[in-house]
Formats: structure tokens, C-alpha cells, sequence
């Protein structure tokens, strides 16, 4: 976006000569319905829902009415338009503000809103600037309740969002998993002053107190001390002083004498008490930390006193002066321990720069019941903590953080936890903490790196009639290696980096390009190769007696498992030995199965399967079928939509009818409502329990289920290996990485069988 001439609307001393990369910082602008807009002393955040137009892949049956089938695909493959709901974030800072206008006036097409909804001081100074710019209404709304719904939000929607400040760790960033229930809570807004709020439910909070020593204070003492005139370069100078030059610690006061008195000699006992006695100069930098920790002190016993006096143990801190600096979050959550005896937690958010938008956003979005959907952050154009801009490689840009971004997808139904976790509010999904594990960082984005070719060579073979798919497939190239580099310098930046988060990331990405099912060819295939023997299969199940039909039900569970793409070391031996089978995968298996099926039969199984072709039609339906005939009903659990070659719900549906059309026993369940085919919610290949599709709880409960089974590596290894339930559960899968199974000290294909009875 060129520079659009003189600065004019009375406001001089707007930056009106930068230059906007349009594509990547307001995406999608020509689809915008609605818009929020929170404009702090500094700051201004930009809310805009909009529909999102992309690609799904979908399938379908043929019509296989008096055809000989034998040499067809199995279904129709298409991939076909669809809309959804997303909302943009946008953070700048507000010397940009008159240009960005200017570029969404020019850029407003379908907007449905002759409104705007605004928070923030600065809403009434630049009323008048967006009234004349976008030509909508503004509509002011109150700046604490704003807050307090953006915050609620994203403590539903977003796990990874809170996490605690750790001065000293290897992991600074310590995240918290989402609670199934966030309130009650003490929400601390640090802004010019300070606002302590007591949110007790939804739409009950109460402001119980507050402040006049803020970031105000901060800011105005620091210019006058240092010359200082802005608020990040006084924070930059704080983080480099020492304070104890100029405060008085309590060994100053009392020499050795302290320790009588129970106190440690490097309390502060005078705030700038060195000032006052010292003929000499101070640095700036030393005058700048000791406010801060004065402040942030101060800051630190109110809030914990409030949240003593009301009983509450978690304290969220945002606003102004917190926006993920470092230091500032140091000295409070020191001030919090200090004060609390560790007996209150000082917690911060990933986005609490954006929750008076998102909240300024859902008070003007009430008829579309925005609460009513979950809604999942999505990483591919989402900036992360303390990182750059999504597309731009951070070493490339000269103004780090000048622009910000959060998108987030609604989701098409709700999400919940599964009901047989022990404790939803311990439930830790992911196996391996990467923030926290070096070594296991390391490997693992290295291990994403060199697998990127082969994912965008894979991606563009599977559109073999678009004349852009190899455009395509570079630009996610590209924008997922961006990812993994930020991911380098800053592990954290999407929250706990894990496997799945990975894979997820991954996904987003090539869903970006509009990829959407890059092995949707690869599964129709192995799935129709994978019907052909399924008779056989059974045949020679039914032939052995109860004890070796277990066992062999097992081993063809785990051999199934073998077959997925998403493993290089199984994707290198498909690619090269396209004879390599069931029995051959058989073969490969290290290690020895267990039998499950003893003593009485479960009431309920739950099985979430892992991969299409061999793993679910010959691993996994045989072990359903063996289920059914013992008189257990049995959840088969599929992904919503696609990821590598996981098998997904609509794929799943095929493929049990062509079963059912051969085996009576699974045409029977089906008419019967013994074998109920539901979708996860899911799009990854990996498992959250704590998300899932409303759906599938609800079935869960309804059947009294009693059996939990997790296939795959992705789902029983990478997620979900240390996962307690309720009721009994079996942990499958098949160890497809050499460097995994090294460290989990067993050989490539060895067998992760993990069956837990709970206690009592």
C-alpha cells in the first residue's frame, strides 16, 4: 500500500508514509461483515468476522447398481467450495492507525454492519476519524466488560492460552492446560491505573478495586527520571539496570542483623532509598528497574490481597503494561509469591492485548450466538507470542512486533470433554513437552524440516489437474518452513510446543493453500486393495480356536498400525515396495501382544481409529467384529476431516457399508444400533480429550461405555500415552520413528500395548 499523501483530519502526527503488506496483515478484509475496534493510549486492536471461502475434500458412493465392481474405485473423490466463519485480530500501533483505515475503506465490500462497535480511551479521541474514514457509527462500549468477555473467550476457546512466568527456568513460559471450568477468577487490567474485577460466571463480575499507580505512573515517573519519552524503550531500559544501586535493601538497613528477624537481606526496604543519601548520579537504567519493581510491587501485594480476602487462587494479569514483557512479568509474579506464600498464582495470556476487542467483537455479534460454537485458533495466520509476523521470517524484519495477528475458525459444533477422563482438569494431552526438552525439540523440527519437500511434492501430485497446485505447494513450502524457524528462536510462541502442535501447524498450513486432503487418493486405494481381503481375513480368524483368534486379532491391530504415511520409515518402504502387505507387516511387528477379550464383556467399546486401508478394514474392524459378537456395542470414533491418511468419519461410513454388505455380523449392528459410526471433531492426527465433538460425549454417556480403545502413534504415543480414565482402556500403537523408539528404549516397529484398569 503506497503513501497516500498529506497527514490531514487534524491528527499531524499520524504516520501516514509506511508501507502495509495488504495479504498478510488484513486477510480476507473484502469478506469482512463485522467490526470491533480497541484503541488503547498506544495501541489499537481491529476485530473483523468475516466468511472464509476454501477447499474441502469430499467423497462419495458410486452407483454401483448392476456394475461389476471389481476394477472401479471404491467412491467419488471431489473437492468442492465451502464457507465458514472466521475472526481477524489485528494489533498496531496507533501511529498507523489513519492508514489502515484508509486501506479498509478502500477495501470494504460485503460488510453487513452500519456500526462499529468501540472500546478503549482512544475510542472517543478517534471517533470522529473512523466515523469519516469507514463510514460506520461508532458505538462505544464499556472498557471492563469488553475485557472481561474477551477473557472468558479465550479461556474456553484456546488451550495453551494462560501460562505462568518462571525467572531462572529453561522454560520461562510455563502453560497451563485449558480448565473445564474457568471461573472463579481475579482479573487484574494494568492500564494507566489499575482495575482488580471478581469474575464469578459469565455475566456476573464485580469491580472490587484498584488503583491510580499503574502503567501511568510508570511511564510518567520514568520520562521525568530518564528523558525517557516511550513506554517500550523504558521497559527496554529497565530490563538492563540493576535496582539494588538504588534501592535500600533490608541488609542495608540492619547489616548481618537480618537474619534475626526471619527476613531475607535482599528484601527491598526503601524503594530509591539510596537516592536519598548517595551523592551521586544514578543510570537510567537503575532508575528505571527500581520503579518498576516499586511499582509492579505494589501492583503484586493489592492484587494478592484481594485475592485472599474473596478466596480465589488464580490472578490474571493484562492490560498495557503487562503486553509479554519479560521483565514486567518477573516482577510480578515475584511480588505475587512473595506475598501469597505461593498460595496464588500469577497468571498471564497469550493474547490478552486483543480481549477488549474480542469482547467489544461479541457484543456486537449477539444475534449470531458466538458463544454457542467452539472456535479453535488458527496457526497459519496467526502471529505468535512475542514472535513476528506469520509470513515473514523474523530475522527479515527491521520493526519486530510493529503488527500482530490472531485468527481463529469456527468450529462447525461444539467441543467438550470426553465424560470417562478421571480429572478434566489435570488431563495433560500431549506425551513430550518440546519447550521443555531440548534434545527432543531439536530432532523433531529437524525431523519436520527435511520431511517438508516430500509434504509439498505430495500436496501438489494429489491436484494433478490445477495449473497453480505447484505454485501452491511452494507457498506452503515456504510459509511452514517460516513457521518452524520462528519455532527455533521461540518455542513458546504458540503455546507448549508438542508433536501435535506440529502436525497441526502442518495442517493449517496446507488447508492455507487450499489443500485439504493432499492422501485423498493414496486412502481411496489402500482402502479398496484393503476390502478385497477382508473375507479372507476373517475366514482365517474364524478357524482358530478362542485363545489364538486373540491373539491374532492383536497382532492384526498392530500390524494395521504399520500402515501410515505420516511415518518416513513406513512411507519410504510403501513408496519403494508397493507389494509390501499384511503379512509382511506382520513381520515387521517387535515385541509380543496381550489378549484383551477376558472374563465378562463390556457393555460399551469406544475405539478411535487411526489410518484408512489396512490399519481400520483389516486391524481394526475385525477387532469390532469380535467385540459385537461377545455382545459389546462398540463407538467407532473417526476424524471429522482429514490429516495425512487418517481415516475420516465420511470415508468411514463407506466403508462399513461395503463391510456390512459381507459380514452379517456387522450388518447386523448396524441395523440394530450395536455399531454406531460417530466423528471426533477432530482434523488432526493426533487426539485431544478435552476437545471432542458433543456428540460423541453425549453417545458415550448414553451407552455406558466401559471401554476405551486408542490406536496409533499419533493418538496413543505422541498424545494420550499418560492419559487416566475412568473406565478400562487400551493404548496401541506401532513405534514407526527410530529415534523414538531409541529413546523409549526399543527398536523400530516395536509395540506400545498399554491396558490400564483403573483403581478403585
Amino acid at each position: 500500500m503506497a503513501e497516500r499523501g498529506g497527514r490531514g483530519s487534524g491528527h499531524g502526527s499520524l504516520d501516514k508514509s509506511i508501507t502495509l503488506p495488504p495479504d498478510e496483515i488484513f486477510r480476507n478484509l473484502e469478506n469482512a461483515k463485522r467490526f470491533a475496534i480497541d484503541i488503547g493510549g498506544s495501541l489499537t486492536k481491529l476485530a473483523y468476522y468475516s466468511t472464509v471461502q476454501h477447499k474441502v475434500a469430499r467423497v462419495r458412493s458410486f452407483d454401483h447398481s448392476g456394475k461389476d465392481i471389481d476394477n472401479e474405485p471404491l467412491y467419488e473423490i471431489s473437492v468442492q467450495e465451502e464457507i465458514t466463519a472466521r475472526l481477524h485480530f489485528i494489533k498496531f500501533e496507533n501511529t498507523y492507525i489513519e492508514t489502515c483505515l484508509d486501506f479498509i475503506k478502500d477495501h470494504l465490500v460485503n460488510t453487513e454492519t452500519k456500526v462499529i462497535k468501540a472500546t478503549g480511551g482512544g475510542a472517543y479521541k478517534f471517533k470522529d476519524l473512523i466515523e469519516k474514514k469507514l463510514g460506520l457509527k461508532v458505538d462505544k462500549e464499556d472498557v471492563m466488560t469488553c475485557l472481561i468477555k474477551g477473557c472468558n473467550f479465550v479461556l474456553r476457546n484456546i488451550p495453551h492460552e494462560v501460562f505462568a512466568y518462571q525467572k531462572d527456568s529453561d522454560t520461562e513460559f510455563r502453560f497451563q492446560t485449558n480448565h473445564p471450568n474457568i471461573f472463579p477468577y481475579l482479573l487484574v487490567n494494568i492500564g494507566s491505573g489499575v482495575s482488580i474485577v471478581k469474575v464469578e460466571t459469565e455475566d456476573k463480575f464485580e469491580w472490587i478495586g484498584g488503583s491510580s499507580i499503574g502503567g501511568g505512573t510508570f511511564w510518567g515517573l520514568g520520562a521525568l527520571l530518564t528523558k525517557t519519552k516511550k513506554f517500550d524503550e523504558l521497559l527496554q531500559l529497565a530490563s538492563k539496570g540493576q535496582h539494588t544501586n538504588v534501592d535500600m535493601l533490608v541488609k542495608d538497613v540492619y547489616g548481618g542483623a537480618y537474619q534475626t528477624l526471619g527476613l531475607s537481606g535482599n528484601l527491598i526496604a526503601s524503594s530509591f532509598g539510596k537516592s536519598t543519601t548517595a551523592d551521586k548520579e544514578f543510570s537510567k537504567e537503575d532508575m528505571a528497574k527500581s520503579l518498576l519493581h516499586m511499582i509492579s510491587n505494589d501492583i503484586g501485594q493489592l492484587a494478592c490481597l484481594y485475592a485472599k480476602l474473596h478466596n480465589l487462587d488464580k490472578i490474571y494479569f493484562g492490560g498495557f503494561f503487562i503486553r509479554g514483557h519479560p521483565v514486567t512479568m518477573r516482577t510480578i509474579t515475584y511480588s505475587i509469591n512473595f506475598f501469597s506464600k505461593g498460595e496464588v498464582q500469577a497468571l498471564f495470556l497469550r493474547h490478552e492485548g486483543y480481549l477488549g476487542a474480542i469482547g467489544a467483537f461479541l457484543k456486537g455479534a449477539e444475534q449470531d450466538n458466538p458463544n454457542q460454537y467452539s472456535w479453535g485458533e488458527n496457526y497459519a495466520g496467526s502471529s505468535g507470542l512475542m514472535s513476528t509476523s506469520p509470513d515473514v521470517y523474523p530475522m527479515q524484519r527491521t520493526r519486530s512486533g510493529t503488527f500482530d495477528m490472531l485468527e481463529m475458525d469456527r468450529l462447525e459444533r461444539p467441543l467438550v470433554n470426553l465424560p470417562l477422563l478421571k480429572d478434566p482438569s489435570t488431563y495433560i494431552p500431549d506425551t513430550v513437552d518440546l519447550t521443555d526438552d531440548a534434545m527432543a525439540r531439536k530432532y523433531w523440527l529437524t525431523c519436520f524440516e527435511e520431511a517438508l519437500d516430500g509434504v509439498a511434492k505430495r500436496a501438489a501430485a494429489s491436484q494433478p489437474d490445477s495449473v497453480d497446485a505447484q505454485e501452491r505447494a511452494e507457498k506452503f513450502r515456504q510459509k511452514y518452513w517460516n513457521k518452524l524457524q520462528t519455532l527455533r528462536q521461540q518455542p513458546f510462541a504458540y503455546g507448549t510446543l508438542t508433536v501435535r502442535s506440529l502436525l497441526d501447524t502442518r495442517e493449517h498450513c496446507l488447508n492455507e493453500f487450499s489443500f485439504p486432503d493432499p492422501y485423498s487418493k493414496v486412502k481411496q486405494k489402500e482402502n479398496g486393495i484393503a476390502l478385497k481381503c477382508f473375507q479372507s481375513v476373517i475366514e482365517s480368524l474364524d478357524s482358530l480356536g478362542w485363545e489364538e483368534r486373540q491373539f491374532a486379532l492383536v497382532k492384526g491391530l498392530l500390524a494395521g498400525n504399520v500402515f501410515d504415511w505420516g511415518a518416513k520409515a513406513v512411507s519410504d518402504v510403501l513408496e519403494s515396495e508397493p507389494q509390501f502387505g499384511f503379512e509382511e507387516a506382520k513381520s515387521k511387528l517387535q515385541g509380543k501382544g496381550r489378549s484383551l477379550l477376558e472374563g465378562p464383556p463390556h457393555k460399551c467399546a469406544l475405539i478411535f481409529a487411526d489410518n484408512s486401508g489396512i490399519d481400520i478394514i483389516l486391524g481394526v474392524f475385525p477387532f469390532v467384529r469380535e467385540l459385537l459378537s461377545r455382545g459389546t456395542e462398540v463407538i467407532l470414533a473417526c476424524n471429522s476431516g482429514p490429516a495425512l491418511n487418517d481415516v475420516t468419519y465420511s470415508e468411514s461410513l463407506i466403508v462399513t457399508e461395503r463391510i456390512a454388505a459381507m459380514d452379517p455380523v456387522i450388518h447386523s449392528a448396524l441395523r440394530d444400533e450395536k455399531l454406531l459410526l460417530v466423528q471426533t471433531g477432530s482434523s488432526s492426527p493426533c487426539l485431544d480429550l478435552s476437545r471432542l465433538d458433543q456428540g460423541l460425549a453425549v453417545l458415550v454417556r448414553e451407552r455406558q461405555t466401559d471401554l476405551v480403545v486408542i490406536e496409533g502413534m499419533g493418538r496413543a504415543i505422541h498424545t494420550n500415552y499418560y492419559a487416566v480414565l475412568r473406565c478400562e482402556s487400551l493404548k496401541l500403537a506401532v513405534i514407526k520413528n527410530s529415534w523414538l523408539a531409541d529413546r523409549l528404549g526399543g527398536k523400530i516397529f516395536s509395540v506400545i500395548f498399554k491396558y490400564e484398569v483403573p483403581c478403585k
